[in-house]
């Protein structure tokens, strides 16, 4: 005789968030941390660039421990935009490298965009700080729809 043990089958429609969303989330924010301290070096270069960040009325000095938080920011990001991906990727077509830079652009546009406008409106920061700070957010949004797009498809 054989007894028949019934196996209990998960209706969550993501039976593991972490493979799907804390994973992707995590990697795309070591990756994205790495690009954007490289990107940003390689902005200072620029005089105006330079002195905005060396600023003290504009950015808090990395000696400041407060600004050990601002390192949080890539992984918080990323981690809410590999939910956002989990709920939204159907809306994507094409292939899983388009799907990601079509999700990475549409971030970029209603992320950054109006981030942008908004700093460089109030802030007395200068054009080229701004447009780097763009273009890192370029750069980080279809990094992160290409990670999103491969890991959860």
């Amino acid at each position: 005789m054989q007894i028949k043990v019934p196996v209990l089958q998960s209706t969550h429609p993501n039976p593991n968030p972490m493979k799907k969303i804390l994973l992707p989330g995590l990697l795309a924010g070591v990756i994205n941390l790495a690009l954007g301290m490289g990107i940003s070096y390689l902005f200072m270069m620029i005089p105006s660039i330079n002195a905005d960040y060396n600023n003290p009325a504009l950015i808090r000095p990395f000696e400041d421990p407060l600004m050990m938080v601002f390192f949080l920011y890539p992984f918080l990001l990323a981690i809410i935009l590999a939910w956002v991906w989990s709920k939204a990727k159907t809306l994507f077509t094409g292939t899983t490298f388009k799907k990601g830079l079509k999700f990475g652009l549409s971030v970029f546009l209603v992320l950054t965009i109006p981030g942008m406008f908004v700093t460089y409106t109030c802030f007395p920061l200068s054009i080229l700080t701004v447009l780097s700070w763009a273009a890192d957010g370029l750069v980080s949004a279809l990094v992160a729809g290409m990670i999103f797009a491969k890991l959860n498809k």
